[in-house]
């Protein structure tokens, strides 16, 4: 079994305002994620014999800005970054706020290891790895003696 989105009508919704928003027309120099406009970073999950990795992509933040929870076999990623630049000029002076944030969320399978999630972030990337049950694990063939 694999890895399933949670609240699968949240991204719909929340491209549908991407796209009224950042489009030309309304373009203030707002940052996203990505370049297909969507502010949800865009998750990689694979699978192996062992367990399940989850790659999502989340340039120029922070470590600290993530939080990775746990709860009934629903695993949530979310993030908060808050940056402030100031810009002073002869006789103006500009102040911009840009405030970023997102959840998704995951349903886990019943053969995920949940006592042995383990998180890192390096490159703009954040790796979750998720190990599978020992009983899920595929095992080796074996001959069976006949008696």
């Amino acid at each position: 079994m694999t890895l399933v989105k949670h609240n699968a009508m949240t991204p719909v919704f929340n491209r549908f305002l991407d796209d009224f928003f950042n489009s030309d027309w309304a373009d203030w120099g707002l940052k996203n994620f990505s370049s297909e406009g969507s502010t949800l970073p865009k998750v990689n999950i694979k699978e192996d014999d062992n367990g399940y990795t989850v790659e999502m992509a989340a340039p120029g933040m922070k470590k600290e800005d993530f939080q990775v929870n746990l709860d009934k076999q629903i695993l949530t990623i979310s993030a908060e970054a808050k940056t402030e630049k100031e810009e002073k000029k002869e006789t103006y002076s500009r102040k911009e706020f840009n405030y970023q944030s997102f959840q998704r969320s995951f349903s886990l399978p019943d053969t995920a290891d949940d006592e042995k999630i383990s998180a890192k972030y390096t490159d703009g990337i954040l790796h979750i790895y998720i190990p599978k049950k020992e009983e899920a694990k595929p095992k080796p063939a074996k001959t069976i003696t006949i008696a």
